[in-house]
């Protein structure tokens, strides 16, 4: 089990990497094909290493369009187009599920994962803390609450919050990557449980 655990893992790690390193290669080959006959006629041959520039300019472009009001709309009409097209739209999906969770792996909102009975006793929901202290709303119902992001399966970056009072939580001891791989996977990459101390290994 424990082999079955390293290796999808090492999978989910790799994954962004692997598909990165593709797009980009071919981001790379398809500027060559553009940049060069315009350096052939602009130089009288070819520039090596061209093609390398012209995708860093278009990446930085790509991020600049991304950042305003227009880019985003763009992309969220391209994301719809994609996402009716049959084959492609579960790829996609995938894949943007899981660098979606990877780069909210790395945000400080999630301090700690927790556990309590939602949406009634006798089930429990797993969330992350996204803060703990004073507030409005606390101090409007009395309680010392804990605001908890409760995610969904497999996008944990979607979801919704809860205000759930701290005597009705639980703190686990995984940590906040391993509760997002917990959620992703819908529960098949499941942390294991932390020996107690003086437990025999």
């Amino acid at each position: 089990m424990k082999i079955r655990h390293y290796f999808v893992t090492g999978l989910l790690v790799l994954m962004p990497l692997i598909i990165t390193i593709y797009i980009l290669s071919l981001l790379v080959s398809l500027l060559g094909q553009i940049v060069q006959p315009i350096a052939d006629f602009l130089f009288g041959g070819p520039r090596y290493g061209l093609e390398y520039l012209a995708a860093i300019l278009f990446i930085l472009i790509i991020g600049m369009v991304a950042t305003n009001v227009l880019g985003k709309k763009l992309i969220n009409f391209g994301e719809r187009l994609l996402g009716r097209i049959p084959v492609i739209r579960q790829v996609y999906v995938a894949v943007k599920q899981l660098t979606d969770t990877l780069a909210l792996r790395d945000k400080t909102a999630f301090k700690r994962v927790v556990v309590f009975e939602y949406p009634r006793r006798g089930i429990y929901q797993i969330g992350f803390v996204t803060y703990r202290g004073l507030g409005e709303i606390q101090e409007k119902t009395g309680e010392n609450l804990v605001h908890i992001f409760l995610p969904t399966t497999p996008n944990p970056t979607s979801g919704h919050l809860v205000f759930v009072p701290l005597r009705d939580i639980k703190f686990l001891d995984m940590s906040v990557e391993e509760g997002l791989k917990l959620v992703f996977s819908a529960g098949a990459l499941n942390p294991p449980g932390r020996k107690e101390k003086g437990e025999a290994r």
